[in-house]
């Protein structure tokens, strides 16, 4: 190389580096998803977070021209789904789809094989998880204070129907005991599906439901509903107290649906599925199709930063109430 040359190589070198470093980011950004990405659900069938992906994904599909595979792999509070995200390359097309027993999980699993927190890069919230407390007709109960006053009465006696040990239908129900001093006992069914046959059939007493597993049968009486987990009244039932309005001051209980990716997404990618993800739920016929459902949308750093909260939070409650995993 002359000198000339490596002089003029010299004044370029800064440039040339910009080029190599922006290069891989304008390339993802440009490209993804150019393939089928598939969405592990770590939740059962029928139940809030499968629902809710797929609304969410099936339009995210319409709008970028590829598939957003929905693969449910339920099991040990989501453990198994979780696990195979974990494990998959962070390039986008293996993404989790779960609830916040994700947060909750590593509270009650004394071994998990991966880290909640670290081992995952938060994408964002599709939709609130707040819980209606509600009663079968049979039981002689039309409040929460009729509830605690009769689990008083019968330590260990009342039902209730839970999608599992963590899950959020659990959690809620722990925490009325843990701040009432009750003792209700906790039903397991693999899903919130299955979990509200068994409040609707009698199998169980009460159920901390989700308003779309529960919309139905409270309308046709098959249910009734006492109050709301969240910390304030619903606009779809606003007649329905707060648990804290009913007896149990201070009681606030909501949980959410995410997505997230393995550890290390490269940003651009993190970015485009944020923005999907929120363009998809704000459009006129997803938030149509999710009336119900409670859409709650958030950026990857504030989706970080609940999934941090609610650690805390849920790990708390967990083991002030001494909840294991069974």
């Amino acid at each position: 190389m002359s000198q000339s040359e490596s002089t003029t190589f010299a004044c370029c070198r800064p440039y040339l580096l910009f080029i190599l470093t922006i290069a891989p980011a304008i390339s993802w950004a440009q490209v993804y998803p150019s393939k089928t990405v598939r969405v592990i659900c770590a939740a059962p069938t029928g139940g809030l977070v499968d629902v809710v992906g797929r609304i969410v994904f099936q339009k995210l599909a319409e709008n970028t021209g590829q598939q957003f595979v929905v693969d449910n792999r339920p099991g040990a509070i989501g453990v198994i789904g979780a696990e195979m995200v974990a494990r998959a390359p962070a390039d986008g097309y293996t993404l989790l789809l779960h609830s916040a027993s994700h947060i909750a999980s590593p509270h009650i699993v004394k071994k998990l094989p991966y880290d909640a927190l670290k081992d995952f890069t938060p994408i964002g919230l599709l939709a609130a998880q707040t819980g209606l407390i509600s009663a079968h007709p049979s039981l002689p109960v039309k409040s929460i204070k009729d509830v605690v006053a009769l689990a008083k009465a019968r330590p260990g006696q009342l039902t209730y129907a839970t999608s599992g040990t963590g899950s959020f239908s659990h959690l809620a129900m722990v925490l009325i005991d843990f701040m009432t001093g009750t003792k209700m006992v906790n039903v397991n069914y693999k899903g919130g599906s299955p979990a509200t046959t068994a409040i609707v059939s009698g199998e169980t007493q009460l159920i901390a439901g989700t308003p779309a597993a529960l919309l139905t049968h409270l309308n046709s009486n098959r249910l009734r509903l006492m109050a709301v987990t969240s910390d304030t009244r619903l606009a779809q039932f606003p007649q329905t107290p707060t648990v804290a309005e009913s007896g149990i001051p201070g009681y606030e209980f909501r949980g959410w649906v995410a997505v997230w990716a393995p550890a290390n997404l490269p940003r651009p990618v993190v970015e485009r599925l944020s923005a999907e993800i929120i363009k998809s739920i704000e459009s006129a016929d997803t938030k149509k199709r999710m009336e119900a459902l409670e859409p709650w949308t958030m950026t990857p750093e504030q989706t970080a930063a609940r999934m941090r909260a609610d650690h805390e939070k849920y790990g708390k409650i967990i083991k002030l109430a001494g909840v294991t995993a069974e």
